[in-house]
């Protein structure tokens, strides 16, 4: 087998579109799924069963459904019933949406995680409940949850191919074309797979030493 430098530059062009892409993805994916996953734990320890519960059934069946078959039903079920995205809008969401079932998770942990007595110490100051959440609970919670939320932005990076499922030419869909346009594909494969590993483990260091910080 011969490596040809000629077509890892040629296909770079197309490798910094697909990058930008991932990445665009990634970033939205996540804000989505933060901020979606805390909505779901605050909403699954309200007192009411009736909110309790259709949120239970509706993050289960997400969680326990494959992310390819989320992207499927959005981005082809959902047009036919008026309701259109462009194919990047529909991977966001559909990453941001399955993701948010598991960031609930670790919310709710972190929430369960904050000691006893900051609540009955919220109750003692007669702090409303609001302000016991956004100044007492919330802020000791999600300092305890960063490194967990970070572990599942590396996963969320590594799910991102799954986008070309919906033509969305994120950095493997850049590959795959160029790979059937010029029938070579070690260069190309071999670019992309660097690419992850040069992203997905810095970020893992930095999550480790995010996590010895936050611990101390």
């Amino acid at each position: 087998m011969n490596w040809d430098w000629g077509a890892v530059r040629d296909f770079m062009p197309h490798f910094w579109d697909g990058l930008l892409v991932t990445l665009q993805a990634l970033a939205l994916g996540s804000v989505i799924s933060f901020a979606l996953g805390l909505v779901w734990a605050l909403l699954m320890r309200t007192p009411s069963r009736w909110v309790r519960w259709p949120v239970g059934v509706v993050t289960e069946f997400i969680r326990n459904t494959p992310l390819l078959v989320q992207l499927f039903f959005l981005f082809y079920v959902l047009p036919e019933w008026n309701i259109t995205f462009s194919a990047l809008t529909t991977g966001v969401v559909a990453i941001g949406l399955h993701y948010s079932t598991y960031t609930m998770q670790v919310y709710r942990a972190g929430i369960e995680g904050v000691p006893a007595g900051q609540w009955e110490a919220a109750t003692a100051l007669n702090l409303p409940l609001r302000r016991t959440w956004t100044a007492v609970i919330l802020p000791q919670a999600i300092r305890r949850v960063v490194p967990s939320l970070g572990n599942y932005v590396i996963s969320m990076l590594k799910d991102t191919p799954m986008l070309m499922a919906i033509t969305v030419l994120e950095m493997l869909g850049e590959a795959r074309l160029y790979s059937q346009e010029h029938f070579q594909f070690t260069e190309p494969l071999t670019v992309i797979g660097v690419a992850f590993i040069l992203i997905s483990y810095p970020a893992s260091l930095l999550l480790r030493a995010l996590e010895r910080r936050l611990v101390r």
